[in-house]
């Protein structure tokens, strides 16, 4: 474990993630039905939500004053999660506006854990927990493992009426990501 940080901050030098490929499969596919638990106590399947959806998926989020899991800031994509939901969080509007329905983050730690960051960092839209991995399956999404768990690398979702339309990955730096989405979206409106 290393020393306690701020999950908020992004240190200089962060390694950056590489275009592997390993999401190149995902454009045009349909949404499995796979039912999440959301941290507003619903649950949600991505596949039967009508309109557009974005959908931010991140490796966790910490909490402060928690130690981060080994050499996190040496496995390019893994920091950032908090800057990454907190800049979707101040342009929710502008998301609204560019016709995005639904807004959700994504990871593999459970509901309960999710809510606490719902509530530090006043998201105003859910978080969905893939703890079991079903959806990670499903899609074949790339992961990494660090310190016994098993987590999604950092990825963006556009859904329309449960297909995928567009993905960005790698996503770097995290905090940059709702402005790619909304000028990918901007230029979609064209």
């Amino acid at each position: 474990m290393t020393a306690a940080h701020d999950p908020t901050a992004l240190p200089e030098n962060l390694p950056v993630p590489q275009d592997d490929g390993a999401t190149r499969h995902l454009a045009g596919m349909k949404m499995p039905d796979i039912a999440l638990p959301a941290t507003d106590g619903t649950k949600v399947s991505l596949a039967w939500l009508p309109g557009r959806a974005v959908v931010y998926i991140y490796p966790r989020t910490g909490r402060p004053g928690q130690d981060l899991p080994t050499g996190w800031d040496a496995i390019p994509g893994a920091r950032g999660c908090t800057p990454q939901s907190c800049a979707f969080r101040d342009h929710f509007a502008e998301l609204t506006a560019l016709g995005v329905t639904h807004l959700y983050g994504l990871s593999t730690q459970d509901t309960a854990y999710q809510r606490e960051a719902v509530d530090r960092l006043h998201l105003p839209f859910p978080l969905l927990s893939d703890s079991e991995l079903k959806l990670a399956r499903a899609l074949t999404l790339p992961t990494f493992a660090v310190d016994g768990m098993t987590l999604i690398r950092r990825m963006a979702l556009v859904i329309d009426d449960g297909t995928i339309t567009h993905v960005f990955y790698p996503v770097f730096p995290p905090d940059r990501n709702a402005d790619e989405v909304m000028a990918w979206l901007q230029a979609e409106r064209r």
